[in-house]
């Protein structure tokens, strides 16, 4: 039994790609696309008439109306090859907008709706801003399912818990990359920063109780997800799925379910919030970072729409 077969023993695994073929070879249960992913796959010959269609279809809507067409175009031929969930994203551009992040969940899962998809089987994609977390939280109770991404602080978990999200996307990979900026050290197995950030998150999880699911993401090598072995659920890119399928070492379960009386409960209001998230550095920098560069590829895409109308 290969690595991939052995994860998927403790773990969901989950492909992190737009790249139907991808997600075809490796069977994963659910999968994840981002604004850089799908700009990615249509610059490929084979994904192509996914945009021309949603472009040509569009009866002279707008450039925006366009993206969410193309989304949804993903999301449908994805959800014919992975037989739970797709997480298609907001515009990260809304990400400190709650009323505009809730309005446009709601259009995404009304396109996916037409298309004759269950909204159980779509998570919305937002930010993990305090706005995004708010617009999230409205969402759940309207029975649409959010990922709370571009996660890298310990207050983000816990605000996306109380606020009974769905399911949140700790980035290990962006932790990784900043501490090891930053101290000049490459970080391995269980002494990495990103590792350890998602075992703190999941363990005061199943400490206090909350149903919020654990998504490991952005991963920059095998033994990263391997140190989260257990963790709900991985999203991992093609060319990672591929070493872990090349791989027959033995993979050990390294989280469970106990919970940790030595951890303490933290409350998080906006004003605390707002303070954790600034005393930490690397989660100010990161989700600012992120943001942008979603923002970026989501301009990039759009340009490629406006092009080809």
């Amino acid at each position: 039994m290969n690595q991939l077969e052995q994860l998927k023993q403790y773990t969901t695994v989950v492909a992190d790609t737009g790249d139907f073929q991808s997600i075809k070879a490796y069977a994963p249960q659910d999968a994840t696309t981002n604004p850089s992913l799908i700009l990615k796959a249509v610059q490929k010959p084979e994904y192509l008439p996914l945009l021309q269609k949603a472009v040509a279809e569009s009866n002279g809507g707008s450039t925006e109306e366009i993206v969410d067409r193309l989304l949804i175009a993903f999301g449908v031929e994805i959800l014919k090859f992975v037989p739970g969930r797709v997480s298609t994203e907001i515009d990260a551009a809304l990400s400190f907008d709650t009323e505009a992040t809730v309005a446009k969940g709601r259009e995404l899962i009304a396109l996916y709706e037409a298309a004759g998809v269950s909204r159980e089987r779509v998570l919305i994609k937002i930010a993990s801003t305090w706005e995004g977390i708010r617009a999230a939280e409205i969402l759940e109770k309207d029975g649409i399912h959010c990922n709370l991404t571009l996660l890298f602080s310990l207050c983000q978990a816990v605000a996306c818990a109380e606020a009974g999200v769905k399911l949140i996307s700790p980035f290990v990979g962006r932790i990784y990359d900043w501490y090891k900026k930053s101290s000049g050290t490459d970080y391995t197995g269980a002494d990495d920063p990103g590792v350890q950030s998602v075992k703190r998150i999941y363990q005061y999880y199943r400490t206090f109780g909350y149903q919020t699911e654990v998504m490991g993401a952005s991963f920059r090598n095998t033994s990263q997800i391997l140190e989260l072995a257990g963790c709900d659920l991985l999203t991992i890119s093609p060319d990672l799925l591929q070493q872990l399928a090349d791989s027959d070492a033995p993979v050990e379960r390294k989280l469970t379910q106990e919970a940790d009386t030595a951890v303490e409960k933290i409350a998080v209001d906006e004003k605390s919030f707002r303070f954790m998230l600034n005393e930490d550095a690397m989660g100010t920098e990161k989700l600012a970072e992120g943001i942008r560069a979603f923002v970026a590829d989501s301009k990039k895409l759009k340009k490629m729409i406006e092009e080809m109308r």
